[in-house]
Order: C-alpha cells, then sequence, then structure tokens
C-alpha cells in the first residue's frame, strides 16, 4: 500500500531525480512538478526523465506571467535589494514557484510535499515557510542523497562549478553565467530605450532607435532581459549574509532587474516628496529582508507591500537611458507628477523663493552645531 502522495518540486537534475527515486522506494506516489519562470530549460525531456523514473504524474507549470506581475514588480516598486548588492533574482522566484506547488497538493490530496534544497541553503527555509503559510497541515520532506541509481550527474570535472563556489579568491569562469555576455565581449554602440512606468511599475518600453515596443509585463521583462544580457549587465560577485546565519559567495545576473532597478530609482526620485521617500526606503530595506529570508507570505511583509504599492500612486513618467558595457546609464526622465520646479530651482529667477530666508534657516540648523562645538571647547580647557 502506498504511505501517502508527494509532489515534488523536480528540475530534472540529479538530486532531484535521486530523491523522486528514493520516495518511490520507500512506498510513496510521487508527482513531480516543473516550474517555468523563464529558464532555459528542456522540459519535455524532464517530463520524460520523471516518467522513466516512475513518477504517477508529471505537471509543467508555465509560470512566467504570474511571476513578473505578482512577485517582480512589487519588487521593483519596493527598489528590493538585499546587502545594498543583490537584486534578490533567486529569492523572489521561490514564493512563486512553491505556492504553485502547494495548489497541486491541495488539487491531487497530497499530503506531503518534498523539494532538492539544500540544509545549508536559505532555499529549504524560502520553500518550507512558503508551504507552512499556504497549507499548515502539510507536511514537508526534504531528500539530500547520495548520487545512485546509475542517474547522469550533469556536472563534470571540466565543469565543476555551481552558482555558489566557496573558495572566495578563485575568480569564477566566463561560462558561468548564462544569461549575460561579458562586458568586453558586449557591443561597442549602446542600446537607448525609453521606459514609461505607472504606479511604480513599468508598462511600456520603448526602444529609441529601431522603434521596438514591449507592453505586456512578460514582455517587458524579457525584452529588458535580452538587452541587458546582450550588453553585460547585472553581473555581480558577492558575499552575503544567509539567513541561518553563515557567509556564502553568490554569483549573480540579473539583467533585466538591473535596468529596471536604475530606472524605477529615478523616477520614484522624480516623483516622490522626499520625506515620503525617506520611510519607504526603510521599507524597501525590511521587505528587502524580508523576501531573503522567505517571509514573503506573513502578514508583516503582506503589510509592507501594501504601504509600498500606496508610495507609488504617483510614481508615474517616462525614462531614458543608456545600456552599454555592463553599465545603465539615465539620460533623461519626464512626468506629468513631476515635483521638480525649474522656476523655483533656477539660481537666476527668484519666484516666491526669497533668498533672505536661507539666513534664518541655516541659523536655526547652526544652532546644534555651535552649541556642540562649545561643549567641546570647555572640556579641552578643563585638560
Amino acid at each position: 500500500m502506498s504511505k501517502g502522495t508527494v509532489v515534488l518540486a523536480y528540475s530534472g537534475g540529479l538530486d532531484t531525480s535521486c530523491i523522486l527515486v528514493w520516495l518511490k522506494e520507500q512506498g510513496y506516489d510521487v508527482i513531480t512538478y516543473l516550474a517555468n519562470i523563464g529558464q532555459d530549460e528542456d522540459f519535455e525531456a524532464a517530463r520524460k526523465k520523471a516518467e522513466s523514473l516512475g513518477a504517477k504524474k508529471v505537471f509543467i507549470e508555465d509560470l512566467r506571467a504570474e511571476f513578473v506581475e505578482e512577485f517582480i514588480w512589487p519588487s521593483v516598486q519596493a527598489n528590493a535589494i538585499y546587502e545594498d548588492r543583490y537584486l534578490l533574482g533567486t529569492s523572489i522566484a521561490r514564493p512563486c514557484i512553491a505556492r504553485r506547488q502547494v495548489q497541486i497538493a491541495k488539487q491531487e490530496g497530497a499530503q506531503y510535499v518534498s523539494h532538492g534544497a539544500t540544509g545549508k541553503g536559505n532555499d529549504q527555509i524560502r520553500f518550507e515557510l512558503t508551504c507552512y503559510a499556504l497549507y499548515p497541515e502539510v507536511k514537508v520532506g526534504t531528500g539530500h542523497l547520495t548520487p545512485k541509481h546509475g542517474i547522469p550527474v550533469p556536472v563534470t570535472p571540466k565543469a565543476p562549478w555551481n552558482i555558489t563556489p566557496q573558495k572566495l579568491k578563485n575568480h569564477a569562469p566566463s561560462d558561468l553565467f548564462l544569461m549575460t555576455k561579458s562586458p568586453e565581449d558586449s557591443p561597442n554602440v549602446p542600446d537607448m530605450v525609453e521606459i514609461k512606468f505607472n504606479k511604480g511599475v513599468p508598462v511600456m518600453v520603448t526602444h529609441l532607435k529601431e522603434g521596438t515596443t514591449k507592453t505586456t509585463p512578460l514582455d517587458i521583462f524579457s525584452y529588458l532581459n535580452e538587452l541587458g544580457g546582450k550588453h553585460g549587465v547585472g553581473r555581480i560577485d558577492i558575499v552575503e549574509n544567509r539567513f541561518i546565519g553563515m557567509k556564502s559567495r553568490g554569483i549573480y545576473e540579473t539583467p533585466g532587474g538591473t535596468i529596471l532597478y536604475h530606472a524605477h530609482l529615478d523616477i520614484e526620485t522624480f516623483t516622490m516628496d522626499r520625506e515620503v521617500r525617506r520611510i519607504k526606503q526603510d521599507l524597501g530595506i525590511k521587505f528587502s529582508e524580508l523576501l531573503y529570508n522567505g517571509f514573503w507570505y506573513s502578514p508583516e511583509c503582506k503589510f509592507l507591500r501594501h504601504c509600498i504599492a500606496k508610495s507609488q500612486e504617483n510614481v508615474e513618467g517616462k525614462v531614458q537611458l543608456s545600456v552599454f558595457k555592463g553599465h545603465v546609464y539615465i539620460l533623461g526622465r519626464e512626468s506629468p507628477g513631476s515635483l521638480y520646479n525649474e522656476e523655483l530651482v533656477s539660481m537666476d529667477v527668484q519666484g516666491d523663493y526669497d533668498p533672505c530666508d536661507a539666513s534664518g534657516f541655516i541659523k536655526i540648523n547652526a544652532v546644534r552645531l555651535r552649541e556642540h562645538h562649545r561643549m567641546e571647547r570647555e572640556a579641552q580647557l578643563k585638560q
């Protein structure tokens, strides 16, 4: 008799294939689930492999559109970036993938879910916190198994790196990057585009020379990934702090996300009140930490997403930028909700601003500085 049904988040690789075989040996019915979030993968080959290893059912789910609209766009609005450098591409994907896994488990009456994430990384935490948040009764199992059963090993001696190499002084090999060209091999002519935002999310991207226009969320993000990848944009090699307490090396490429980060930062600063933005910056940092640590479906993260979305109501307009040799250069911007007053800021036009007011403003702000200087001087005299 079957011990129950397990929905396994399956990649077609060695780890999850071993887990599939092991679960079958233990007496479980296994349903494999592959999520398409835009990665370059032979899904049909993975399906056939899962079926040949004994999967009862195989689900291949196209999550690309909902991934962009429901997970990437809120992260763009937040200017989400972990420890000042990591744009959270992997982190954002996990709650999207795990949500569909839970939906399949409920639909199929499965009592268990499983995955191939290792115990030392962040992904196990992200997958399992999502599963427990959305399906509290579920039992989560992992399988950290030794390779066996003659399942082909995809890593060869010539290419032994994964995305988190541990020797920090070793330079990452160029073939580690799949989405981006090396900047030195990228075109010698920049591409210039205009990105239109509404409520803090991109609604159109236009290539200024070619006239190419994209308007759906998936098309916009895919096009910016292609453009950024062509110019080597978005590569980072960092040491990061994992949630479980250890430091690790992370090598990431986020071409489209990097372009959007710079463009959104520019239009937001242009259209948002200074003090509101200061508060929103703090919220964005907290949001990034929650996302990295796997708490997308927590009540606090839901609250933050609501606050951040509220802050974006007037973030609209267009940003023109250049993508070239690994960099994103902002060229110009315009917005119907601009808080930039050309007359007010001009040194040549007085407008409604009385320069005499500056003297009083400066004196008031100098009170604290003068008192600090007085205290230091008195302390020196007592010595």
